[in-house]
């Protein structure tokens, strides 16, 4: 037969079962909702009436600031100055100066194969594009073909005046892109 249990050893797992009945503290649910814990506010404990709590008028302790310094090794790196373009124009110009400043032109020297053979790509690429801007007329865009159109355009006046000046690699690079976008703009038709 059993032993009959004492009454402290009864005692210690009633306690012990009640606690593991309530389970974990973290995953219990609680009274308010955090998501509505925002709204709730304390309440204030009522005094009792007739009492006034003492004043107390001790001076604040005079407290010294003994704090050493830091010493901190900053390193200052100094850039120089953005050059910043002139917002001033000069008074006068004297009669007859240009109001267009030259700049320098930086084109790689080609033999004059290369410019040939340049010139002839430029071309067709300039007819490619135009051939394929002429096709859009008369025919209503939307706003991503608009745009495609006034790129092509705005390529094929960057390649001429770039022919003009004689950058014929510069001007075969804008035209192959006017080529390029006036394909995909001639596609989406």
């Amino acid at each position: 037969m059993s032993k009959p249990m004492s009454h402290s050893a009864m005692m210690v797992s009633l306690i012990a079962a009640s606690l593991l009945a309530t389970g974990c503290a973290e995953k219990r649910t609680h009274a308010i909702p955090w998501a509505t814990a925002i709204k709730v506010r304390p309440r204030v404990p009522l005094r009792a009436p007739g009492y006034d709590p003492p004043l107390i008028e001790e001076p604040a302790p005079d407290l010294p600031w003994d704090v050493e310094p830091v010493a901190i090794n900053l390193v200052v790196i100094r850039q120089p100055a953005r050059p910043r373009p002139a917002t001033t124009q000069p008074l006068s110009e004297p009669p007859g100066a240009s109001t267009k400043t030259e700049t320098p032109l930086l084109a790689p020297q080609l033999s004059e194969q290369e410019t040939a053979v340049a010139q002839r790509q430029m071309n067709e690429s300039i007819s490619v594009a135009q051939r394929n801007l002429d096709s859009t007329k008369n025919r209503r865009l939307n706003a991503t073909q608009t745009d495609l159109a006034s790129k092509v355009n705005s390529f094929l006046e960057d390649s001429k005046a770039a022919a003009k000046d004689g950058d014929w690699t510069r001007a075969r690079n804008l035209a192959k892109k006017a080529q390029v976008l006036s394909e995909e703009l001639a596609q989406s038709l």
